[in-house]
């Protein structure tokens, strides 16, 4: 793919438009950004672009951008504006980042999608492979965009990618020489047209695949289980309900793999360190990839009894007067927060709320009729999770962490647990989920310095 020369337009200005930036200039292209964002918004980092032969428009998205460009890259989340369709319908390609860079890199990609989990199946599977002396880059929507990996890329190398539905809606060639799908829920209906599109996007990572690739799947799932019969190449299974040949499955309190009928044991499931369902069914992916790599079960073991886990996913705070405090500000739609109330017994005291991603927040009636002491409400959703959660619990709504930390502690009794997991993005309050979480931590750690046991 040929660049130089060519007139090329960024559809936004963060990490991952910076770096495709960086490539394209590097590449010899003619570059525009499309920001939303005004120039104060941005502040200096629009002085270091302008420096550089490159222009950006900011306060919103002329349609004359998008129609004079050869080509067009929407940067991940970058609302599907109408002007979009408008572009390809007159056939100018819209490519996602990861599609880009896939065109350029060397080396094998092993893609992880799925509405949840994707991020810990990703680092845990990234610490297994080196461990196990590969040569592992973990890449993608966990942090750093793969086309700054580009330039570094080797024959040699495996880029453990996670994907989100954003990154591979605009994808058209792209292929995983492993492809994982852990699982699939209504999230981001506010940016889909509807479900139906959300899981048609996830599903484009297994278009691609050939005979030689393999898919892993969650055959627990129905929907992604129902691919098995569609996809190219071998399939392996992963499950917490059944025997899967080949793949990895629970059974009797252990993690088996299986291959040709011959059934070898991994480890005890007591020994997973990350608490919850979910964390199981990642944990079994993750075996499931590095056994079909052939990776030593001795090292698959260690890396995941020494796995810890990745910051604001269940992740326990503190505990003040025999409360537990556990973030989980990751849970960011409606099947993680289950994810997360189904880790505890019951006596939970639940925090909620943020922007609303067109979920459906009446799926969380039932379960928290049976494990939630009361829910404290923050952020723009608040009326509408309200008015679906009427009756299932004692609720209060508060303007901000620090209330919902406290109120929490005051609603609860030792031996209960203070959660969040608000089911909806961090866009309303923060900058994004971590730093909603890392405000959490804050709060709840500033508390714990004032209160004691005593003072209960």
């Amino acid at each position: 793919m040929n660049l130089k020369g060519k007139n090329v337009l960024v559809v936004g200005l963060g990490k991952t438009g910076e770096a495709l930036c960086r490539f394209l200039l590097q590449k010899g292209a003619h570059v525009k950004v499309s920001e939303q964002k005004n120039k104060d918004q941005l502040s200096s980092k629009i002085k270091e672009w302008t420096s550089q032969t490159l222009e950006v428009e900011t306060g919103g998205h002329e349609p004359k951008s998008f129609l004079e460009a050869d080509l067009i890259l929407p940067s991940p989340g970058v609302p599907f504006i109408p002007v979009l369709r408008e572009a390809q319908e007159k056939g100018i390609p819209v490519l996602s980042e990861v599609e880009l860079a896939y065109r350029f890199l060397k080396g094998r990609m092993v893609g992880i999608t799925g509405s949840n989990g994707k991020s810990t199946t990703a680092t845990l599977i990234h610490n297994i492979f080196t461990n196990a002396g590969l040569p592992s880059i973990l890449a993608g929507n966990i942090g750093t965009p793969l086309i700054d990996m580009v330039e570094k890329s080797r024959d040699n190398y495996i880029y453990v990618t996670e994907l989100s539905s954003f990154q591979l809606h605009f994808t058209q060639q792209l292929r995983a020489f492993i492809s994982v799908f852990l699982n699939v829920s209504a999230d981001h209906l506010d940016w889909h047209l509807d479900f139906t599109h959300y899981v048609e996007a996830k599903k484009k990572l297994f278009y691609h695949l050939k005979e030689n690739d393999a898919a892993v799947l969650n055959m627990d799932d129905p929907l992604v289980g129902s691919l098995r019969n569609q996809i190219k190449s071998s399939v392996w299974g992963f499950s917490r309900t059944g025997r899967t040949n080949p793949g990895s499955y629970l059974s009797n309190s252990w993690i088996l793999f299986s291959q040709d009928d011959e059934e070898k044991k991994v480890m005890k499931s007591s020994e997973i360190p990350l608490p919850g369902p979910h964390n199981q069914e990642n944990i079994l992916a993750a075996v499931g990839v590095s056994c079909v790599l052939g990776i030593p079960i001795s090292i698959i073991r260690n890396s995941v009894k020494n796995f810890k886990g990745l910051k604001h996913r269940l992740e326990k705070v503190a505990a003040i007067g025999g409360v537990k405090f556990y973030n989980d500000s990751k849970a960011t739609n409606i099947q993680a927060t289950l994810q997360s109330l189904h880790s505890f017994d019951n006596d939970i005291i639940l925090i909620l709320g943020g922007r609303d991603k067109g979920g459906d927040f009446k799926r969380l009636k039932k379960p928290i009729q049976e494990k939630v002491r009361k829910i404290v409400l923050i952020g723009e959703a608040q009326n509408k999770i309200e008015q679906a959660l009427k009756g299932a619990a004692p609720l209060i709504k508060v303007s901000s962490l620090y209330e919902a930390v406290r109120q929490g502690y005051k609603s609860a009794k030792p031996g209960n647990v203070v959660l969040l997991a608000p089911a909806c993005t961090s866009f309303d309050m923060f900058q994004n989920f971590e730093h909603r979480g890392e405000i959490f931590e804050k709060e709840v750690k500033s508390m714990a310095q004032k209160f004691s046991h005593k003072e209960r």
